[in-house]
């Protein structure tokens, strides 16, 4: 499972290397990634990355899906959902690493969704100490925020975590 690869570097570089593997196994991947293999399986079924089987039916992985564990790693992080980091995996091209270009792009449809929860952290630690965000359930009187549970016609949850409901309802 190697191929000879002739890069036009100068002989002796890293990139000069004349077997280099062009599939790594599960054991490879996790290896050089730091993820488990239990977690390439989940993030294979999860259609973020993908494989092809050998004859004998273990998992191979194109040397490419090193750069996307790497942007798995980084979007997981940020806190991002499992289906944010699936929608804009899938519009990576295929069969290449990511470049820095493609992360730019990436990062830059996230801003507003990092914006977006980095006010709603803000707000939960200014309210911490005093109200768990009016999604106690149990209280129908709330001193603090929701006096008469006015809140109630809002359906249930924290209304007051979502900075736009919060703007309203105050």
């Amino acid at each position: 499972m190697s191929a000879r690869i002739d890069d036009g570097s100068p002989p002796g570089s890293p990139r000069h290397d004349p077997v280099v593997p062009h599939e790594l196994s599960v054991g490879q991947v996790s290896q050089r990634s730091g993820v488990s293999a239990s977690a390439l399986r989940f993030y294979e079924r999860h259609g973020l990355i993908t494989s092809v089987r050998t004859s004998s039916n273990q998992r191979r992985y194109r040397r490419d899906v090193l750069r996307r564990i790497g942007v798995i790693k980084a979007t997981q992080h940020l806190g991002l959902p499992l289906a944010a980091i699936r929608e804009a995996l899938q519009l990576l091209p295929q069969g290449s690493a990511p470049t820095e270009a493609d992360w730019a792009r990436l990062a830059a449809r996230w801003q507003r969704d990092l914006d977006d929860r980095a006010a709603r952290i803000q707000l939960l630690r200014e309210r911490l100490t005093g109200c768990i965000g009016c999604g106690c359930l149990s209280m129908k009187l709330c001193p603090l925020v929701n006096a008469g549970d006015r809140v109630a016609g809002s359906g249930a949850g924290a209304h007051f975590l979502d900075p736009a409901a919060a703007e309203v309802v105050a």
